[in-house]
């Protein structure tokens, strides 16, 4: 119990710059028994000889080179290429702390096995040449409803166990935001989700990050206002709750069930737009968001 494996599996694309920074975090691990997985998703520079040269020196390395599908498809790619007792998703930029291994381990194996189960810290933001910018938050709450408009952990910081991989292989989203936000609707909706709040990763934020997460929340405003209003982005949220009702909506709880059947509601109505709008509990934890995410509902974004 004590020595389950675990699979990192990490997507890769032009990736020279910092590669090496995050395999050597991971080979440094005080947990021992990892083997990394590694996908290269398409890229044009040094990336790939860069892990061919730590594979000539590690034998726990694995890669696979792949025509570019995209950081989320590429991701579950990864979940079918590896075969192990836990999964950690990696990025290609970051450092992860020595122990975040041992601390998911420690909490997936308190968990029934046969449930999608998932462990998850916090990370702190830094540059791109590594220079501290501030701390996550440490007070994460989380429940099925709150899950449905935001993923409060990160892919990074997640370590799931084989049921939560065989049941994303097993019914692959047709569309989804994010791969760590399937992922999580998945466990908190149907498993366990474990939350240490030590800071388990440095996470660099660059000018290619996918969110604005770490630069403020004013920034991050202005990226929610972009991406997911004017980019089409609450009509991918809204797919994703769809997609997940279409695959697990007789595994949910009766409350869940209500939950989802409400808010994914595909015809817009004005009568299910205001019993949205005043629905009693939190949707957002942020006071701001929670308004903001009522007011979408009512003209009809969401």
């Amino acid at each position: 119990m004590d020595n389950k494996k675990v699979a990192v599996v990490m997507s890769t694309y032009n990736g020279e710059k910092f590669v090496k920074e995050q395999l050597d975090s991971i080979l440094n691990q005080t947990y021992k028994n990892i083997e990394i997985i590694v996908r290269d998703d398409g890229s044009k520079d040094n990336t790939i000889n860069i892990i061919k040269e730590y594979m000539k020196k590690y034998s726990n390395i694995k890669l696979y080179e792949g025509e570019n599908l995209g950081f989320i498809q590429s991701f579950f790619e990864l979940l079918k290429l590896a075969d192990a007792d836990y999964y950690a998703y990696a990025d290609q930029d970051d450092i992860w702390m020595a122990n975040k291994i041992e601390l998911a381990v420690k909490s997936l194996n308190k968990l029934d096995d046969n449930k999608p189960n998932m462990a998850f810290g916090n990370s702190d933001y830094y540059d791109e040449n590594m220079k501290f910018l501030s701390s996550g938050s440490k007070n994460k709450k989380f429940t099925f409803l709150t899950a449905l408009f935001a993923c409060v952990t990160q892919g990074m910081t997640m370590t799931v166990n084989k049921t939560t991989r065989n049941m994303i292989i097993e019914n692959m989203p047709k569309s989804c935001f994010f791969h760590d936000w399937w992922t999580y609707l998945l466990c908190i909706g149907l498993g366990n989700v474990a939350y240490d709040d030590q800071t388990v990763v440095k996470y660099r934020r660059r000018k290619e990050n996918a969110t604005s997460e770490g630069q403020g929340y004013f920034r991050l405003l202005i990226w929610r206002i972009k991406n997911l209003l004017f980019k089409d982005g609450m009509r991918d949220i809204k797919q994703q709750m769809i997609n997940f009702k279409d695959y697990y909506y007789y595994q949910l709880s009766d409350e869940n069930k209500e939950i989802l059947k409400l808010f994914s509601n595909e015809d817009y109505n004005f009568l299910i737009a205001l019993k949205k709008v005043f629905y009693p509990k939190k949707i957002r934890n942020n006071l701001i968001d929670d308004f903001m995410i009522r007011i979408i509902f009512l003209i009809g974004v969401l």
